[in-house]
Parts: structure tokens; C-alpha cells; sequence
């Protein structure tokens, strides 16, 4: 699959097959999260594996009660390390290390939908309340939880803003 492919393809998913992922699939897509851009290179970001059932039905609790959390087999939960952008200052601590999460999502959803894999970006929790079902030290920040499996839906493809709606082109000021 070329990669104009695979981004026409990806899509959010809210159904798994009970089905388990295979563990190289799991390290591609791990992989591919890593190869993402950061700040810096500071790679502030940590990247956690939940596979226990009770805690996935926990975070279902703590995501709007999103049950396809639960679902899928594995759901990866990004969290900013602000710690690690420090020598940005505040905005480095504020912005960067999201930022570095959010591209390691984006890259971990395009390498598992080339791997034939379905994912869904959850943004909608409560951090606390994800942080204390993860037992996460206070220095990390949950941004997104990825959940990764097999499709057990095909859902009708959202509409998309024109690139006239959504680009602007400056006047040079020459």
C-alpha cells in the first residue's frame, strides 16, 4: 500500500473482531510511533500498552463510556513527558511534548492501517481519571488513547473540508 493509500484508507474504527493482534504487528506499529518527528528530537512522550480487560473496561468509564475501548485487543495510551521539553521553558513543557505525542498517534495510526489493522484517536477523558487506572507518575500527561485490533465494522467515510475551505494563501508582501 503507497502511503497516498494508506492515508485515504485510515479511518476511525468504533468495532473490534475478538480477535488478538500479532505481537510484530504490535512492534511495527510501536515502531513506527517512534520514527515520528519531536521537538528537538526530545521524544517527549511515553507510549503505554493496555491489554488487561479490566483496565480497559476501566478506561471505558473514564473515556464517555467509549465501550470500544474494550473491545480491541490493545489500546496504546500516549502521554506527554513536559519534563523531557524543559530546556524549551514553558511553551516546550506546555506544547512541544503534546505536540510530540500527537505525532507519534498520527504515525502509529498510519503504520496499523497499513498493517490492514483499525485504530480509533481517543481524545475525550478524563486525564485524572485515566492517570489513576494506569498508575501514572505525576510527570506524565495522557494525551490520546489509540485503540488497535481488527475491524469488526466498515464505517461510512466522514465528509472532509475542501482544501478551499481549509487553506489560505498569504499575498506576498513584496
Amino acid at each position: 500500500m503507497t502511503l497516498e493509500e494508506t492515508i485515504a484508507s485510515r479511518q476511525s474504527v468504533r468495532a473490534y473482531q475478538d480477535r488478538p493482534i500479532e505481537e510484530e504487528q504490535l512492534i511495527s506499529v510501536l515502531a513506527a510511533a517512534n520514527r515520528a518527528p519531536s521537538a528537538g528530537n526530545l521524544q517527549a512522550y511515553e507510549i503505554l500498552i493496555v491489554r488487561d480487560a479490566d483496565r480497559k473496561n476501566r478506561l471505558v468509564g473514564a473515556a464517555l463510556n467509549q465501550e470500544f475501548l474494550a473491545q480491541a485487543p490493545v489500546v496504546l495510551v500516549f502521554c506527554a513527558h513536559p519534563a523531557r521539553c524543559a530546556k524549551y521553558g514553558e511553551r516546550g513543557r506546555r506544547l512541544y511534548c503534546i505536540q510530540d505525542a500527537a505525532a507519534a498517534v498520527s504515525y502509529a495510526q498510519l503504520a496499523a492501517t497499513a498493517l490492514g489493522l483499525a485504530t480509533c484517536w481517543v481524545g475525550a477523558f478524563d486525564d485524572e481519571k485515566v492517570a489513576r487506572i494506569l498508575d501514572l507518575p505525576p510527570d506524565l500527561q495522557p494525551v490520546a488513547m489509540l485503540p488497535l485490533g481488527y475491524a469488526a465494522e466498515t464505517p461510512q467515510r466522514a465528509a472532509r473540508r475542501l482544501l478551499a475551505d481549509l487553506v489560505r494563501d498569504l499575498p506576498t508582501l513584496l
